[in-house]
């Protein structure tokens, strides 16, 4: 009965020290992550997927609003033309207007989107660089940028806008709400297929 109590206790106790050891693993396993710098956010993931797409080009549909004068009817193309480790500038071609480039950057678990808009001679338009930053690391397959101070500015009518972008294995959406009002904007491309890479957008040098 003794050598039967006394073997048991020694089970438990190289359970307990086992277990022990594996935490103490584990705590070391994170600490070095930690140190490394690579520890995975779902504001990382997304920023991960992005990267993937550099140097792709795709087309797009309108879905919102339906009938729209400025996109309806025309050609819509996102080239994710020039990727950094924290910058992802995409431009955004409608028809012939090769104006708009969507600037992502990424820093401290946080997303920032801004609208580089340009004349055809490449300067700056009066109305530029408007956008918002993500208040929390969002989700891997969508993030939202609430308008900031800078938009409300220079646009105070889209001081409530909140852009978001959705980022799936096969779609990439472009979205627009402004709050308050009927303002709303969305179009989608299919990331399943490529197509001919675009001239550089106004501004910009091949």
């Amino acid at each position: 009965m003794k050598r039967v109590l006394l073997v048991a206790i020694s089970f438990c106790f190289f359970l307990s020290c086992n277990e022990t050891i594996k935490e103490d693993k584990d705590l070391v396993k994170k600490e070095i992550i930690k140190q490394k710098g690579v520890v995975t956010t779902e504001a990382n993931e997304f920023w991960n997927t992005l990267q993937t797409l550099c140097g792709k080009s795709f087309e797009g549909k309108l879905e919102l609003p339906e009938n729209d004068e400025d996109f309806g009817g025309k050609q819509l193309v996102m080239h994710v033309r020039s990727c950094e480790d924290n910058v992802i500038r995409i431009p955004f071609f409608v028809g012939d207007d090769k104006s708009r480039t969507w600037v992502l950057t990424f820093e401290d678990d946080r997303i920032q989107l801004k609208h580089d808009h340009r004349q055809e001679d490449g300067s700056e338009d009066e109305v530029n660089m408007y956008g918002g930053k993500t208040t929390n690391s969002g989700q891997a397959t969508i993030q939202s940028f609430p308008a900031d101070q800078h938009t409300k500015n220079i646009i105070p009518a889209a001081s409530t806008n909140i852009w978001w972008i959705t980022l799936e294995d096969n779609q990439f959406t472009y979205n627009l709400r402004r709050l308050g009002t009927d303002r709303v904007f969305r179009v989608s491309f299919d990331l399943t297929k490529t197509i001919e890479t675009p001239e550089a957008p106004w501004g910009w040098k091949d």
